[in-house]
Formats: C-alpha cells, structure tokens, sequence
C-alpha cells in the first residue's frame, strides 16, 4: 500500500491527476481499474469514482510495484516527420543506453537511426528532440550551440523568490567520479560559465512555488544545481535538494518537466528551414 497527502496545487483536480502524476508506470486505464475494483481509499474511505481530492486529504493506493512503477514502451511522440521526431520522456528512463529512450522509440517505430540532440536527466521528464538523419543532427546541434532553439522547463520549489524573474550567471564543475556537480559565483579553474533565467508562474502557501526556467548553457544538472545554490531546492531531488522537504512532500523524484521547445532560427537551417517559428508545448505536470 503507498498513501499520499495532498499539497494545495492539487485542490479541486480529479485524483486521477495526481496518481498520475506521482506514479510513473501508471496509466489512465490502471487508475480506472484500480477505481472499479475499489482498490484506492481517500480519507479512509474506498471511492469508486474518478472523484475531486482536496489539500490535506489522505489517499491510499492498493495497486502493487510492478504496475505503479512499470516501464511502459508506449512512449508518447508530440510531433514527427521526416526529418525529426519530439517525444514526451517519462520521468525513470535514460535517454541513451540499453532500454532507453531512443532505443525504445526506434524499436517501437521501426527507425533504423534516431539521434538525440540533448539529454535530460533520468528522472526528468519530458520533451527530447530527435534527428533521423545525420544532416539534420548536424544542423540541430549547432542551433543548439547557438541558442536558436529555447528549451523551457517547469519546476516545483521549495521558498519563494523575491524576484519574479531574474538570469542568474554562476560558474558548474562536473565531477564525474561522483556524478556530481559544484557551482561557484565566481569563475575558478576547471569550472565552466552557466546561464539560467527564471520566471515565477504561481506561488502557494506552503512556501513552494512554479517556475518556468530556460537554460541558456546546457550544462549537466544544470537546473537542479543552480537552483539549489541559491536556495529554492527542487521538490523530490534527492541529489541537490533537501531529504526533510522530499519527505514532507511525498516525492522522491525532482519535480522537474521540459515542457516548451522553440525554434527560433536566426541563421540560414537548410533543410530545417521550415522548423522556423515552430513552437512545441505539452501541459505542464505541476
């Protein structure tokens, strides 16, 4: 049995929004059966209907392991064509290596190459780019380099800023025999510039807020990093953010979602050229 208390961003939403959202392996089909079988309590008392949840209430859910946290091959595509493919990650998968995204996408698609274009985090979800073909990785990568297409991302924090919008420049060391990375205010030996802009979406009463954050230097854990320096951890990281915050919240994953990609090309993108203006979003899980 797992059992969840409900923050306030949930409020009034139906509970199957929040299952899905704190679950990776689970779908909406799972959350109907489970709901039909009477298979989830709130408040102690079993629902049968896919009812509204409000903050505080408890939820209890009697679904085992295997189905909550399973690893689903139906990942979903946002956009595709000949050229390139955009996929929705779920959070608790690597973009690369054995069983990752890319090699699911091929073998559920029949591609013979798919090249990713940029990482994100296992336990990050959502949009990654995708080229089918050598040419177009090529192109990709250096708009990439040249920030002619914007990556936003989405994030849940712990405090509130007291500026609504700022770009915060620090200096990332990588450390690769920890999986770790260090951020300086000032520039020091082995360390590399980074670029990180913020927006405020919505603050909430338990001192959390949503930000929208757009990288400018796609350093690892660039965002998680960063933010935590300065003092606004992620909800649910375990690696740059607080232990006693995760655990009040519930979450043990970094509540961290690349949700809007612009293309924004400023210099001639041969056959990408009418990838220009195009703007993908997929809704925001926070």
């Amino acid at each position: 049995m797992k059992s969840l208390i409900v923050d306030e961003k949930y409020d009034k939403k139906n509970i199957s929004r929040i299952l899905l959202d704190s679950f990776s392996g689970l779908t909406l089909n799972d959350v109907y059966k489970a709901l039909r079988k009477k298979d989830i309590k709130v408040n102690g008392k079993r629902v049968h209907d896919n009812v509204s949840i409000y903050t505080g209430d408890c939820i209890e859910i009697y679904i085992i392991d295997e189905i909550l946290y399973k690893k689903s091959n139906n990942i979903e595509i946002i956009y595709e064509d000949d050229m390139i493919l955009i996929a929705n990650k779920p959070s608790g998968i690597e973009v690369t290596g054995n069983n990752g995204l890319t090699d699911l996408l091929k073998e559920t698609n029949s591609l013979n190459t798919l090249f990713p274009c940029h990482r994100l985090d296992r336990n990050t979800s959502g949009l990654i780019l995708f080229a089918k073909n050598e040419e177009a990785l090529s192109i990709l990568l250096e708009k990439f380099k040249n920030e002619e297409i914007e990556k936003h991302y989405v994030c849940h924090i712990y405090g509130i800023p007291k500026m609504k919008k700022q770009t915060l420049v620090a200096y990332l060391f990588k450390d690769s025999k920890k999986s770790l990375v260090y951020i300086s205010d000032v520039p020091k030996k082995g360390y590399r510039k980074i670029m990180t802009s913020y927006k405020i979406i919505k603050n909430f009463a338990d001192n959390t807020s949503i930000l929208d954050v757009q990288l400018h230097t796609g350093r690892t854990h660039q965002i998680r990093a960063h933010l935590a320096h300065i003092g606004y951890p992620i909800i649910g990281d375990g690696k740059y953010g607080n232990n006693d915050i995760n655990k009040k919240f519930h979450k043990k994953t970094q509540e961290l979602c690349s949700y809007k990609m612009k293309f924004s090309f400023k210099t001639d993108a041969s056959i990408l050229n009418y990838l220009n203006n195009k703007e993908i979003e997929i809704e925001k899980n926070f």
